[in-house]
């Protein structure tokens, strides 16, 4: 039993990693894709990692400054310096900006983005109420900016997922809708869920 644990974290390691199984790569297009933003401005991505994601939206709009945060958990591996490397490495230095940050409190005025991201930050974050993170993200939203946030959205951490999606229309905001990324990035629930994101999904919309 636990050889064969062993063999599906390494199996689930290769898939996500990139030059890999590609599927965090895969995923990043996915978000962006669903990301309806003209490109100017200012972009923020909430628990950048090692920096890939905001790494392409760089390089997907060549006008947008792109801020990238992350706690940096010592369990990950992940800090300031490689992200500034790999962007350094992409050629997209000048345009990104990585710091230390808190998703619980973003350390940004109201309405300081055109557009925000994140991908499978949330449910990592322990003890946290997650719908009060997304509207903490939506904070630092400008009016008429647009969010694509993707995470493995289970019900006993998120609540009814489209209840919360109409309670943000009703609060004004425009075109929100709930992707179904199991189905998009990875193909099939059954597929996620052997990769543990069975119930990946991705709030996207604009304020």
């Amino acid at each position: 039993i636990l050889l064969a644990l062993l063999l599906w974290c390494a199996w689930i390691r290769r898939k996500y990693a990139f030059g890999g199984g590609g599927m965090m790569d895969r995923t990043h297009l996915v978000v962006l894709s669903h990301l309806d933003f003209d490109g100017q401005g200012q972009l923020l991505e909430v628990g950048c990692g090692s920096g890939p994601l905001s790494i392409r939206a760089a390089l997907m709009w060549p006008e947008a400054k792109v801020t990238g945060i992350d706690y940096w958990g010592a369990d990950f591996g992940y800090n300031q310096t490689m992200c500034e490397k790999n962007a350094a490495s992409e050629g997209v230095a000048a345009r990104c900006r990585f710091q230390h940050g808190d998703a619980n409190k973003l350390d940004f005025p109201d309405k300081s983005f055109d557009a925000v991201v994140s991908n499978y930050v949330y449910h990592n974050i322990m003890g946290s109420d997650k719908r009060a993170l997304l509207l903490e993200t939506l904070r630092v939203l400008k009016k008429g900016g647009v969010f694509a946030i993707n995470d493995n959205m289970k019900p006993r951490a998120y609540g009814d997922m489209e209840a919360f999606a109409q309670e943000l229309r009703d609060m004004g905001y425009a075109d929100v809708r709930l992707i179904d990324t199991a189905q998009e990035a990875f193909g099939s629930r059954r597929r996620a869920a052997m990769m543990m994101l069975g119930d990946s999904r991705m709030l996207a919309g604009r304020k």
